[in-house]
């Protein structure tokens, strides 16, 4: 059974907040200070979470009239999502990095065109026409689990930034999300690392048009920049809070690596990212893991089409790739 409130040291709590699909739970984070305390990363709005909620800050013992500050690693739902519910409620200011907020805008803000380019992306790239309809029901449904909208203030890379009583530096990780944001607290070496490094799983690097044309690219870079850092104690977006932050940055390097020439090596003919995204992740993917893993193989094409190592071309109005 999994518990769902964890003190992690004298100020940090770990709420793990319900999602309703397989990563099972998102890891916000309490940081409690003098004056009050700072939520990082609320998670998914659901009837479940809310509900999680509600326990939570009885059993810390908290109000949300001492909330401080709602602060986001990035923009995706399953962090993003109740930022606005716990606004409404407390009068706190939200604060992601200018390019989240600007994503968050295009997704879910008025007049929203995000979806349409994401349809028109998907049907470039071989998704059939049923599969393509089933898509757009699922891109709507998620607009109730990321409302009401916060207002949303912007944080600015590498400029101290306090979470609690001490000052972090905010370190722009772009890949997993454009505008990803860790935040390091460099006299401890802790960081809160949102889902730039996972242990024991590989985040998503997906594709979203508008934004970031090599996400994988800049994702390896940041990676292969963070892992350097000092580390004792990283607190991810998933899983567990855990000490190997650089060795772990490692290892999700090499496992694209391993993935890209794996790629690399069946386009001997002709292949859609559709058909190259049916074959490496399967096909039996609900529709939430589908959009998931469709942009990641695009992000990855994308890659080693930038890298020169295979070719990109149309036929019959679908992208199709293949090795020289």
């Amino acid at each position: 059974m999994i518990k769902p409130f964890i003190e992690c040291n004298e100020t940090i709590a770990q709420i793990k907040v319900p999602l309703p699909f397989p990563l099972r739970w998102v890891n916000s984070y309490i940081v409690r200070s003098r004056s009050g305390w700072t939520l990082i990363d609320p998670g998914l709005r659901t009837p479940e979470a809310e509900e999680l909620w509600e326990r939570a800050l009885e059993h810390f013992g908290l109000s949300l009239s001492g909330l401080d500050k709602i602060v986001l690693t990035h923009h995706h739902p399953d962090h993003y999502g109740l930022s606005g519910w716990f606004q409404e409620r407390s009068g706190a200011p939200v604060h992601i990095s200018r390019t989240g907020l600007e994503q968050t805008r295009a997704l879910w803000g008025e007049g929203e065109t995000m979806s349409a380019k994401l349809l028109g992306l998907f049907d470039a790239h071989g998704m059939d026409v049923a599969t393509l309809e089933r898509m757009a029901e699922h891109m709507t449904g998620f607009l109730p689990q990321v409302s009401p909208q916060p207002e949303l203030t912007v944080i600015e890379p590498e400029k101290p930034f306090a979470i609690g009583d001490r000052l972090y530096r905010p370190i722009l990780t772009p890949g997993h999300a454009a505008g990803h944001l860790c935040f390091l607290d460099e006299e401890r070496a802790e960081l809160f690392c949102g889902d730039h490094v996972l242990p024991q799983i590989t985040p998503n690097v997906g594709y979203i048009p508008g934004f970031d044309e090599n996400p994988l690219g800049s994702y390896l870079h940041s990676l292969r920049e963070v892992s350097g850092l000092k580390v004792v104690r990283a607190y991810p977006g998933h899983r567990e809070p855990f000490a190997t932050f650089g060795d772990r940055a490692a290892e999700i390097v090499r496992h694209h690596e391993e993935r890209l020439a794996a790629m690399e090596a069946v386009l001997n003919e002709p292949r859609s990212a559709y058909e190259l995204c049916l074959s490496y992740f399967g096909e039996r993917l609900s529709i939430h893991q589908l959009r998931f893993a469709l942009s990641e193989t695009i992000a990855h094409l994308f890659y080693l089409r930038n890298e020169g190592r295979i070719n990109e071309f149309e036929r019959d109005g679908v992208t199709l790739y293949q090795v020289d």
